[in-house]
């Protein structure tokens, strides 16, 4: 049976690169069973989104087959043999095959089958995550003299909406996000007591990721907020929280990431409770001095 490697507390798979597994006990296997091997080798983007008897059916087999298959390579069965492709060419996937994934959606279920992808994301997210690496992290953010957030790309509204309700809980809070300022101008001043997090999704930005190795040399504590074990970000962070964003198209799910930041910034909140309704009494004699939101109309 396949035995997966354990680093920082959780479980991953070995990364060898699955498609090269394949082919490599693709000589070993049944005639049928080959006949999956290299559909999979040679359309990955399709196939890893395939149920067993889709699979099957392409193929030219029963599922029961696809099923022995997976064990044959050393899984449970066919689930966690998907799952593992999944993690696998996630990042590797163009724009053009993402789009294309969503070509045989017929256009009357596409409503709810975004929504029912979205709650699947959060549900997989929540049973899942990881409450101890959870509670490090607003630890160390809580202990930070700057926290300094990084979002780019697909994940800058992320970083934006994070570090908007991060200067209501902590004084110093700085986004980091594309502009006319370099990333590394944005970040040079970091340093020991301090955090950065870095945001990043398939596909992963090779900036972020040279931003975070950059804080972890100056000694700064860095955090990952990404998709998976399988995220260049969990190798790179102190720590990493995870949320899945499966996608049924081209378009990111960032459902479930975002739940995730207000889980973060509901704990913050409770940990500075005195603090944050002093500073929100504060604010809200300003947002009435100068008419920032509208105001109801019996008031």
């Amino acid at each position: 049976m396949f035995q997966p490697e354990t680093r920082k507390g959780c479980t991953v798979e070995n990364q060898r690169d699955l498609i090269d597994r394949l082919n490599l006990t693709g000589k070993k296997l049944s005639k049928s069973h080959r006949l999956i091997a290299d559909y999979i080798v040679e359309h990955y983007d399709k196939a890893v989104f395939m149920t067993a008897a889709m699979l099957g059916d392409i193929v030219g087999v029963s599922e029961s087959t696809v099923v022995r298959f997976a064990v044959a390579l050393g899984y449970e069965g066919y689930p966690q043999l998907q799952h593992s492709l999944q993690e696998l060419v996630r990042h590797r996937l163009t724009a053009v095959q993402r789009f294309e994934m969503s070509s045989d959606m017929a256009e009357n279920a596409v409503l709810s089958t975004v929504l029912k992808a979205d709650m699947m994301n959060i549900r997989h997210t929540a049973d899942a995550i990881d409450e101890k690496a959870f509670a490090d992290v607003v630890n160390k953010m809580l202990s930070a003299r700057t926290i300094y957030i990084l979002g780019l790309r697909s994940a800058a509204p992320l970083a934006q909406f994070f570090a908007y309700y991060l200067s209501f809980i902590f004084e110093d809070v700085r986004l980091v996000a594309a502009s006319s300022t370099d990333v590394f101008e944005s970040i040079a001043r970091i340093r020991k007591e301090d955090v950065l997090i870095g945001i990043s999704f398939p596909r992963y930005s090779t900036r972020t990721l040279e931003a975070m190795r950059f804080a972890q040399e100056c000694g700064a504590q860095v955090i990952g907020i990404t998709d998976g074990l399988m995220s260049p970000l969990y190798r790179q962070a102190d720590i990493c929280l995870t949320a899945r964003t499966d996608m049924a198209s081209f378009v990111d799910s960032l459902v479930a990431p975002l739940s995730l930041v207000n889980a973060l910034l509901v704990a913050l909140a409770m940990k500075k409770r005195d603090d944050l309704s002093r500073h929100f009494e504060k604010l809200e004699g300003i947002w009435d001095a100068y008419s920032i939101y509208t105001k109801r109309e019996n008031q």
